[in-house]
């Protein structure tokens, strides 16, 4: 088989663009041209957006993992080209295979898969989003992948595939990142990588990014992420400001996610679950459809072949860490049901504050009564700057305001080990989730000494 070594300098100077790209361009030469004739007078200067920057071209960028299938024998890469490009293309091959002289970046590679193309036009022009399913994997074994036309193809990329059976695992959750995602969500998703370098995956708790189909937006999302998007598989589910008033949600979601379609009709790939080395993770839609999802949870729930483990993730949090935030009907909708089903973590966002509860939830301190405890605990956490005041009506076991967060969270058959972070990479909170072979969990508290933050903002 004979394989083109990735594009050269050369080669994308030559290469005759169509398209925005090259309308953005034309224009960003026309007004370098008209600074550099006027050099020394500021009001002359080149206008130039950051937008600019993320023009799509021939060569793939926005590369992401997820999966819509088992993890431990699949996974799903979509990414972005211009329209020009008509080919979708995955080579890959195990890790491991990689020797010999490379020096011409000449890979052994094992197979290929030809994805599926659709044009794709967002608040910034066309483009073409490219999504392939890779199956038949090997469990609990590295893969290297590229992904192209051909032509133009991006860095070789490694992922590690689930094993097939329960082993401990460790992943790592956002809240909302939301706001100034460039210049201040960036340092908190990279900073959770380096404290957490071989992650399962990365789960966002929705409003990812702040107005609805704005592809500038996206573009700081995935560039904040980066090369570690197609590393580490993402697992997101929607928040309000991806729906952002609308009946649906953000039109680049389906087409840049490739998640199961497991859930309950007309929530595609915004409510589903998938079981990853002896834990069941379930996102469920707090945007819409709260009684569907009721019936639906419950079932998953019930399934007499479900994991130790089961982990929820959903946007609007049951118990609110803000200030004047209620979530009246969510909790009368799922809350039962998901006490009532065994579930160990409820992951949660939306209220730019962090707050965690004990086994059981948050105290009423209005009515200074508690609920029959349950084997539960909640979490709300928020990742970007944007911040609000806290909550005063529930008494809960650390809570936060002012300050951007990321979790680490480790998955064994014994225990469930917690830790918040600050987005310096200091301990902020923590515990360990315990559970007997009866269902009967323990919680150790484990919050460092560090003061509990209240910024106002």
């Amino acid at each position: 088989m004979s394989l083109q070594a990735t594009v050269t300098d050369k080669q994308l100077k030559m290469t005759k663009w169509t398209g925005a790209a090259a309308i953005a361009g034309c224009c960003l030469a026309l007004r370098l041209g008209s600074a550099a004739a006027h050099e020394g007078h500021e009001q002359d200067a080149p206008a130039f957006e950051m937008h600019m920057l993320q023009q799509p071209t021939p060569a793939p960028d926005r590369v992401v993992l997820t999966w819509s299938g088992d993890p431990a024998t699949s996974i799903d890469v979509t990414w972005r080209t211009d329209d020009t490009v008509e080919k979708s293309t995955v080579e890959f091959v195990p890790a491991a295979d990689i020797v010999g002289n490379l020096e011409h970046g000449n890979v052994p590679i094992c197979c290929t898969v030809e994805g599926t193309s659709a044009d794709f036009a967002s608040d910034r022009g066309p483009s073409r989003m490219h999504t392939a399913h890779l199956e038949g994997l090997r469990p609990d074994t590295m893969y290297a992948y590229r992904v192209g036309n051909g032509q133009f193809w991006s860095e070789w990329l490694q992922f590690r595939t689930a094993a097939a059976e329960a082993k401990p695992f460790t992943f790592i959750y956002f809240g909302d990142a939301q706001n100034a995602i460039r210049s201040l969500w960036s340092r908190v998703i990279r900073e959770a990588n380096l404290r957490a370098p071989r992650a399962a995956f990365m789960l966002h708790a929705g409003d990812l990014i702040n107005s609805r189909n704005s592809d500038a937006e996206w573009g700081e999302w995935f560039g904040a992420g980066g090369w570690i998007n197609g590393t580490i598989p993402s697992v997101a589910t929607p928040g309000n400001h991806e729906y952002g008033g609308g009946a649906h949600v953000d039109d680049h979601w389906r087409p840049q996610f490739a998640f199961p379609l497991n859930g309950p009709p007309g929530l595609e790939e915004t409510a589903y679950w998938f079981d990853y080395q002896g834990t069941r993770i379930i996102s469920l839609n707090s945007n819409e459809r709260l009684q569907q999802q009721r019936h639906w949870l419950k079932s998953l729930l019930d399934d007499p072949e479900r994991p130790k483990w089961t982990i929820v993730t959903f946007h609007h949090p049951i118990y609110s860490a803000a200030k004047e935030r209620d979530n009246a009907e969510l909790r009368e909708q799922w809350q039962a049901v998901l006490e009532e089903g065994g579930v160990d973590l409820v992951l949660q966002g939306h209220d730019h504050a962090y707050a965690r509860s004990a086994l059981g939830g948050p105290k009423n301190v209005a009515e200074g009564v508690r609920r029959q405890e349950s084997n539960t605990v909640y979490v709300v956490s928020v990742s970007g700057p944007k911040q609000y005041p806290l909550a005063e009506a529930w008494d809960v076991s650390r809570n936060a305001s002012g300050v951007q967060l990321f979790q680490i969270i480790h998955v064994s058959s014994e225990r469930i080990s917690y830790e918040a972070r600050l987005a310096t990479g200091e301990l902020y909170d923590g515990f360990t989730l315990l559970k007997s072979a009866d269902g009967q969990s323990e919680l150790i508290e484990q919050i460092p000494p560090t003061p509990e933050i209240r910024e106002q903002p």
